[in-house]
């Protein structure tokens, strides 16, 4: 898939994404550069995938991010993404993902706990939370974590939704490379299939993917291939796809 950066401005609320822009974070905090504790990033995608569902049409996107430690380990955090009318979110002109993390080094564990909570401006009764946990470790020069996040039920997604995944790192040796995998299942209770759909559009479902990202002084970017098994009503922008990004640690 070409990476094309051509966002469709006239279906863009700039009201409501000036508002996530001001309270937006990171989903690559490994990027952000601090400066008197905050740190932020704003980047350009040919996608928004979460969890190999798309969340922009399979549109490019304009994302920001704040992360703003406010305590040893603790943090608040958000990120405003720009979904241009998004039809699985309601006709969402963006996403603000906003919450908090603690993080916590136990011997050779990394632990963490997050609450986080998705606004869909342009689009009504759209918004849940969810929490997570997660721990990692090295094994030699890699990364190993695995994490937990789960959507109690709410009317907005049907029922509740449960996210497990593992994933690992590596950097490689004399470059400013760094090369990754994931693999995750998303499952939950169905009270209102027609809602459940938002996140689990095939029902109980893997999916995995693994990418190529590159860091510079303040600039970085990245290379994504992002699958899913899902196969069913709803599939649209689920399968197989690339997806790039390139951006800037302010």
């Amino acid at each position: 898939m070409p990476f094309t950066i051509l966002p469709r401005i006239d279906r863009m609320d700039w009201a409501a994404l000036a508002c996530c822009a001001i309270a937006a974070t990171s989903a690559a905090p490994v990027h952000a550069q601090y400066v008197n504790g905050l740190s932020a990033t704003v980047e350009v995608a040919s996608d928004e995938r979460r969890r190999g569902i798309s969340w922009s049409d399979g549109d490019p996107v304009l994302r920001g991010t704040l992360s703003l430690p406010v305590a040893e380990g603790l943090s608040l955090d958000a990120a405003a993404v720009s979904l241009w009318g998004s039809d699985r979110h309601g006709g969402a002109d963006g996403v603000a993902d906003v919450g908090v993390t603690y993080v916590r080094q136990v011997g050779g564990w990394r632990l963490s706990a997050e609450g986080r909570y998705h606004l869909f401006p342009g689009s009504s009764h759209q918004g849940y939370g969810e929490l997570g946990a997660g721990a990692g470790f090295l094994i030699g020069p890699a990364s190993i974590d695995l994490t937990a996040n789960y959507a109690p039920t709410q009317s907005s997604i049907g029922g509740d939704n449960l996210y497990i995944a593992a994933s690992a790192a590596i950097g490689v040796p004399g470059t400013p490379l760094t090369l990754s995998a994931r693999i995750g299942r998303s499952s939950g209770d169905v009270d209102d299939p027609a809602r459940a759909a938002r996140l689990r559009p095939d029902g109980a479902y893997w999916d995995h993917g693994v990418s190529i990202d590159y860091l510079q002084d303040r600039w970085f970017a990245g290379l994504r291939y992002a699958n899913s098994d899902i196969d069913g009503p709803g599939s649209a922008h689920t399968g197989a796809t690339l997806i790039a990004r390139f951006g800037l640690s302010l």
